[in-house]
């Protein structure tokens, strides 16, 4: 089955019309998208959006054979022409099929917010997934056969994403395309490395892609850490790394802390962000948690690991420091990345870098940061990708 994307843009496209933003002003060349709409063996079109025939002229294909069209989402804005020889566009109903002459099946499939969704058969077998935008598959059964493309809103629901995958309908060897792209994520390299951490991509408009031809999509990293200072946008881009993944543990090292208003704030938000089906569980033990099999595990944070373990070892009285406080830390460091480097799950870590700012005015302060330096250079060592958030920035400094 043959794939052709005339648009891969959100309804409004990319750059939207009159959108004074960052995004949109260098949305041009090939990061310009037009509304999604695809066209399957030149005779299934899903989304029938403007400028559909010009775009299918400039991608080398033609919309003369269509014998079928049908729409995903409901359509703002004036009335869009049906170009000449195309059938009037419609919608099937929830659950039912439609064979085609051709030997394509498509079945509508219900979903959690305006729109349809279409899976795909064609007549050698290959399936596909084709999601609108904005909007997640309902009421999902598992387990499900892996289709071998999906093309969904991964940006803006990743969540959709995390439930396919947690029922087996997108498997190892599904190709993720992402479509609907809008200005919420800055195109090129920036969207790229985004969607990479999906465990998904994106294509320019015009490209014809061959639906069940494995493709060579960049691999999860297994395990990452994320820096950053104080409000830099670090655990929002590690908690984004996980998103579009079911059954995330999320370990919180920093506890309660009762009385503290300001801490309680801090942890509410954190917990508002995280997805519904996340776990959260509140420990510094995690050496046995990364010796367990399991589901994807984001660590938030080592700085707040860091601090636990030096009071534990009595690192904030000199003596003790020099005579046992120091080894023993050492001992917990070590005993920490030799737990990462064996962990057969996937880690996303957050720490603060606070080795770039004033030098602290104590003793303890500076030995502090001291420690979390070794203790994030030591970790980063067993890491495939290593993050640094600058005001909402991620640079890749591994990976």
């Amino acid at each position: 089955m043959e794939l052709t994307l005339l648009g891969t843009g959100a309804p409004a496209g990319l750059p939207r019309p009159d959108c004074p933003c960052a995004a949109c002003a260098v949305a041009l060349g090939p990061d310009a998208r037009a509304a999604t709409a695809l066209l399957l063996d030149g005779v299934l079109l899903l989304d029938l959006t403007p400028g559909a025939a010009f775009a299918a002229a400039r991608a080398g294909r033609s919309l003369t054979g269509v014998r079928q069209a049908l729409l995903s989402h409901p359509h703002d804005g004036p009335a869009v022409k049906v170009p000449a020889g195309v059938p009037q566009p419609g919608r099937v109903p929830d659950g039912q099929e439609l064979t085609l002459l051709t030997g394509h099946r498509v079945r509508a499939v219900a979903m959690d917010a305006p729109g349809t969704g279409y899976a795909v058969t064609g007549p050698e077998g290959q399936r596909l997934l084709y999601l609108p935008p904005g909007g997640a598959p309902a009421g999902l059964e598992e387990p499900a056969e892996s289709y071998d493309m999906l093309l969904a809103d991964v940006v803006g629901r990743p969540d959709a994403l995390a439930k396919l995958r947690a029922v087996g309908a997108v498997g190892p060897t599904t190709d993720v395309v992402a479509v609907h792209l809008d200005h919420d994520v800055p195109p090129g390299p920036e969207l790229g490395r985004r969607l990479a951490a999906a465990g998904a991509r994106a294509v320019p408009d015009g490209v014809t892609l061959a639906v069940g031809v494995y493709e060579d999509v960049p691999d999860v990293p297994r395990r990452t850490l994320v820096l950053g200072g104080a409000r830099s946008g670090k655990s929002v881009e590690a908690e984004r790394r996980l998103e579009a993944f079911p059954d995330v543990l999320y370990v919180a090292t920093g506890g309660s802390r009762n009385g503290d208003t300001e801490w309680s704030a801090r942890v509410s938000a954190h917990r508002e962000r995280r997805p519904g089906s996340w776990r959260t569980v509140e420990t510094c033990d995690l050496v046995p948690l990364l010796a367990e099999e399991g589901p994807p595990v984001l660590v938030d944070c080592l700085s707040l690991w860091l601090t636990d373990a030096m009071d534990s070892v009595g690192a904030w009285d000199d003596a003790v420091w020099a005579e046992r406080g120091e080894k023993a830390l050492r001992e917990r460091v070590r005993e920490l990345t030799e737990a990462v480097r064996s962990s057969r799950r996937t880690v996303v870590a957050v720490s603060n870098e606070v080795g770039s700012g004033i030098v602290p005015s104590t003793a303890s302060g500076r030995r502090y940061r001291d420690e979390l330096g070794r203790l994030n250079a030591g970790f980063a060592g067993e890491c495939e990708q290593v993050l640094l958030v600058v005001a909402g920035q991620a640079l890749v400094l591994r990976g």
